[in-house]
């Protein structure tokens, strides 16, 4: 993530502008350098944000059993998440690019940390509402200025940075699933609150970026005018983040069959045990960590519109074979289709942060915000559809999602 210490400070004008560097140099010219250790401390801090929003679908089985809760019930626990986890994002990051809030990232954890101990005592449907809520205003407080951060300290290795933040997160909703089945689910909900650790360790950690970005805003980056580096009209502009949002649509629409109802498949389809169910799981989103690592660096040399259409596109082929698939074949086709599809998200959100240069904040809560709306309202109909027609009919129907990618054919080239 990129700081930027004002939202006029675009990182398009780092690139043509004297740089600013993340410590006072006497030097005004040159490149800004790569400040790893803050790109290295919010992917972490990333990684604990998203671990712990994986908790809460990984313990759905234990609660759906324990509560007598429905499907639609456990996809109105995700979409209570998934909104509030999305439409603060934009209006957060909209602020802070013109006001910069270096405090808000602990501040937003603390909202973490309160409702994973709730999640560990709460007693029914509505307070597991309630903590899944704050869960997501702890996240929609995260990603804009975390995203600002990465991408700021970046030294213009933009997709890098993008990549470096976000497989911290797909790591950590990997470990997530792992985690419940060790802890959680064997010994009871209580247990819950020892993921308490985790969140104080993400406000620590979000306390030392947080000073690192004050004393870059103390330094003195001045206020410049973003400057374009396409000649794309307004009106195809926003055409293209009308496309890459349609992307998003389709991406997150699936990716949230697998994060939510994944285990409820292959304990219906292949009766297996609820421990074997998430290491599948984890499987798959661990292919996803990768391919999001993999996805930026390559942008970067290849071009973000190559990515995203190899991405979302490629992924059509292992998604339409996985519903017919033995229990072997699905655990390698769910790996493919995490590989690939998550290679796209990384790619998306700097194509369009180069769409619409110095506004970070906005354009990471926005795409952040999509994320985990599309995901969130995904759940909730995917959920429904489940009580109806029986979870196979999920996969059936998520299998063409990917053919979106189609779509890619209508974004503007950007040049370099």
């Amino acid at each position: 993530m990129t700081i930027n210490s004002s939202s006029s400070l675009s990182p398009t004008l780092a690139d043509k502008a004297p740089a600013i560097s993340a410590v006072p140099s006497s030097s005004n010219t040159g490149a800004a350098p790569l400040v790893l250790r803050i790109v290295l401390a919010v992917g972490f801090a990333h990684m604990i944000n998203d671990l712990i929003q994986a908790l809460l679908p990984s313990i759905y089985p234990m609660l759906k059993q324990n509560y007598g809760l429905t499907f639609t019930q456990v996809g109105l626990i995700t979409l209570t998440f998934q909104v509030t986890a999305s439409l603060i994002q934009p209006w957060i990051g909209m602020y802070t690019d013109k006001h910069p809030k270096p405090l808000l990232l602990p501040c937003g954890a603390v909202f973490t940390l309160i409702g994973v101990l709730m999640l560990s005592m709460a007693g029914s449907f509505g307070w597991f509402l309630f903590a899944a809520a704050l869960i997501g205003v702890g996240s929609s407080t995260f990603h804009p200025e975390a995203s600002r951060i990465a991408r700021m300290a970046s030294g213009g290795r933009f997709g890098l940075a993008q990549s470096t933040f976000q497989v911290g997160g797909n790591a950590g909703s990997a470990l997530g699933p792992l985690l419940a089945a060790a802890i959680v689910v064997p010994f009871g909900q209580p247990n819950i609150a020892w993921f308490c650790i985790m969140a104080v360790v993400a406000i620590i950690t979000l306390s030392r970026v947080s000073n690192w970005y004050r004393h870059h805003l103390a330094a003195g980056v001045k206020k410049g005018k973003a400057v374009t580096h396409h000649n794309l009209s307004p009106g195809t502009v926003k055409k293209a983040l009308v496309v890459l949002s349609l992307l998003v649509f389709s991406k997150y629409f699936y990716m949230a069959s697998f994060t939510s109802y994944f285990t409820f498949y292959l304990i219906d389809k292949f009766h297996v045990a609820v421990g074997d169910s998430q290491i599948l799981l984890f499987l798959f989103l661990g292919a996803v960590a990768l391919g999001t690592f993999f996805g930026g660096p390559i942008g970067d040399k290849i071009g973000r519109k190559r990515v995203i259409w190899f991405s979302i596109l490629g992924a059509a082929p292992f998604a339409l074979l996985l519903p017919h698939a033995n229990l072997f074949w699905t655990g390698v086709l769910c790996v493919c289709v995490g590989f690939i599809l998550a290679s796209a998200f990384s790619a998306i959100v700097v194509y369009a942060q180069e769409l619409v240069p110095g506004k970070v904040g906005l354009i990471s809560g926005v795409f952040f915000g999509l994320m985990f709306g599309f995901g969130g309202i995904g759940a909730a109909l995917l959920g429904h559809l489940a009580d109806l027609y029986g979870i196979s009919t999920v996969y059936a129907v998520c299998a063409w999602l990917p053919l979106a990618g189609v779509l890619t054919v209508f974004l503007p080239n950007l040049k370099h």
